[in-house]
């Protein structure tokens, strides 16, 4: 090990530095990620009700629920960050359920019937998969 003569000032400069630089990597890796990291669904692979809401919002629909095709806010941030007004929630219907239940594809993108990313939740947005074709 090579020792050297450091000031007192150089020193404190010095240890500020990595202060800081090590406070810097801590926080980039306990940034929270959306929990869509690496988890993905195979579009074969959804109920065969999901398939079928997939269809209809490629057509533009018609959908059963009136909020289908209305804007998701994304307020638990699970899904990537994007702008107000890029992601929209359509219903997966689910067998013997009174309401619409928890399953629902989340898409975004410019032009609804041409979504950039589409995303399956059957947990009522707890977590989400992304739909890959």
């Amino acid at each position: 090990m090579i020792r050297m003569a450091v000031s007192g000032t150089v020193r404190s400069a010095l240890l500020a530095l990595l202060l800081g630089l090590a406070l810097s990597v801590a926080g980039e890796a306990g940034a929270r990620q959306p929990a869509t990291t690496g988890v993905t669904i195979a579009l074969a692979d959804l109920p065969s009700q999901g398939r079928a809401t997939y269809r209809l919002i490629l057509a533009g629909g018609p959908f059963v629920y009136d909020k289908d095709g209305s804007v998701f806010g994304n307020r638990e941030r699970q899904l990537p960050a994007a702008r107000r007004g890029y992601y929209r929630e359509y219903t997966v219907k689910t067998p013997g359920a009174r309401s619409r239940a928890g399953r629902r594809i989340i898409c975004g993108g410019r032009r609804p019937t041409q979504p950039e990313a589409c995303y399956y939740t059957s947990d009522h947005y707890a977590s989400f998969r992304k739909i890959i074709e």
